[in-house]
């Protein structure tokens, strides 16, 4: 595992799958062209060494293929991420009965209770992140290179924050990943939308009456820490500990300078500040994930106290637009974390997927092993009460044994099986604040399709096709034949 981003960059250089770009490059535009065309041809990640009037380097692109995302998380397939989550979780739904389980899970809470951050004291040694800070008026937000990804964004943005903020009632830590538009020298743009956590942290306090919300913004951690801020995981659990678990090792914090919040102490750069309840200002539009321009709205305004950073740090960003961009393969890696913890609630899951075109919330598709009449819908029911889940506008349920990577195999069952008036169920609920195809903002209707199988426990009478599958025994003779032949079987 890496201690930060510095370890993953110079790993992503010695496995020749990293770039480092001397021409000078602009910040407006340039390096989200070049980018786009890289992350879409499965190219390499990229390090911008000469930005335009800026003495920062920038990183790009480092989730942008499975390959990386594998490295980034310490895996050698992304499987193996449910699976460690499912051993945890199998401590619960089956607890240990004999010696030989007991010590077993004892080991598992252990590692659990390993993963708790730890906060270090700046007494006994001085962070990296804070080897150099700004504070009040020498803040200024300008001398990192922000992008503007597309020509109608208002501005500039920062793109890959780790946005951290408190729960103003219970002091539960929440970390979030939200674009920010650079206004000022010291004060950007809040978009986090209505279903986030911090949302809620910032009503609450108007609520109890504060008159401000603190929060801290990290650009740059270690490759799992930064990932983790992307994970829709309960409020109650600390994207931290997450992060934690998965690296082997306690993410190290350090309070901040000017405000209550600790923040990952091998970062490259961290902004404190604070938002002014109930101070909104107009924000956007910004090219966003699925393909379109989200509009202008407004949304609070978060004002920079301190920048504290390493020395010759490294600005990490993102871009997104038209899919697939770098934010799918981060969230195909947090479908594969979050199944276990779905099949608890929903046993009869086999598997999920997103595809890259349904940008996160238009398309969930789900495998199921079917066991009675209405199960599919069942299935949606559920999905639509569970968490951001809620916000899928289309789901889709197959039988246990279609392949959810092989699209085509998913297309050619949908198309097939599909009766539209008995297998299409409509729906009504909240919609995620981008999606512009709903009249009424953040609600609207979603559609769930089930292209099951039918038999008699559906109620049909008429039976049901045989799939076209060849025998076990040809198949292995074929083999044993085709592989003296140099040509693809």
């Amino acid at each position: 595992m890496f201690k930060d981003l510095r370890e993953y960059i110079e790993f992503l250089k010695l496995k020749d799958d990293l770039v480092v770009i001397d021409e000078l490059v602009d910040q407006d535009l340039e390096i989200t062209e070049i980018t786009d065309r890289v992350v879409k041809t499965g190219g390499p990640a990229l390090f911008f060494s000469n930005v335009k009037n800026n003495d920062v380097p920038l990183a790009i692109n480092i989730f942008g293929s499975q390959k990386r995302m594998c490295w980034a998380l310490g895996v050698n397939d992304l499987d193996e991420l449910g699976d460690k989550v499912d051993k945890i979780l199998g401590m619960v739904s089956k607890p240990p009965t004999n010696i030989f389980d007991k010590v077993s899970a004892l080991t598992k809470i252990a590692s659990v209770a390993k993963s708790q951050p730890k906060i270090i004291s700046p007494k006994n040694r001085k962070a990296p992140c804070q080897e150099v800070v700004f504070l009040g008026e020498s803040v200024d937000l300008n001398m990192f290179p922000a992008m503007k990804c597309w020509p109608d964004d208002a501005g500039r943005f920062i793109t890959l924050p780790l946005v951290i903020t408190k729960d103003p009632k219970t002091g539960i830590r929440n970390v979030g990943t939200y674009r920010m538009q650079i206004f000022d020298k010291n004060t950007t743009g809040m978009h986090w939308q209505t279903h986030k956590v911090a949302a809620q942290h910032y009503q609450d306090s108007g609520q109890i009456g504060n008159e401000k919300l603190e929060a801290a913004v990290v650009i740059g951690a270690d490759p799992v820490t930064t990932w983790s801020g992307s994970l829709p995981v309960p409020p109650s659990i600390d994207e931290f500990m997450v992060a934690g678990f998965l690296r082997g090792k306690p993410v190290e914090l350090v309070k901040c300078k000017t405000i209550d919040i600790e923040v990952p102490a091998n970062s490259e750069i961290v902004l404190e500040g604070y938002l002014n309840l109930g101070e909104l200002r107009k924000e956007g539009p910004f090219g966003d994930h699925t393909g379109y321009y989200s509009e202008e709205d407004e949304y609070p305004v978060f004002h920079v106290t301190a920048i504290t950073h390493r020395k010759d740090p490294i600005y990490l960003s993102t871009m997104v637009g038209i899919p697939p961009t770098e934010d799918y393969f981060m969230g195909l890696a947090s479908t594969r974390l979050m199944l276990p913890a779905l099949r608890m609630v929903l046993p009869e899951i086999v598997d999920i997927s997103m595809p890259a075109e349904g940008i996160f919330h238009n398309l969930l598709i789900i495998s199921i092993k079917k066991s009675y009449l209405g199960h599919a819908q069942k299935v949606m029911n559920a999905i639509w009460g569970l968490g951001l889940l809620m916000l899928t506008k289309t789901i889709v349920v197959v039988d246990h044994d279609v392949d959810l990577k092989d699209y085509s195999q998913v297309a050619w069952r949908v198309l097939s099986n599909l009766d539209p008036e008995k297998d299409i169920l409509i729906s009504q609920g909240p919609l995620d604040d981008l999606d512009h195809a709903s009249n009424t903002p953040r609600y609207g209707s979603k559609i769930g399709i089930d292209a099951t199988a039918k038999s008699k426990i559906d109620g049909r009478s008429r039976p049901w096709p045989s799939d076209i599958l060849m025998s076990k025994s040809i198949k292995d003779l074929v083999d044993s034949k085709w592989s003296k032949y140099n040509i693809s079987n």
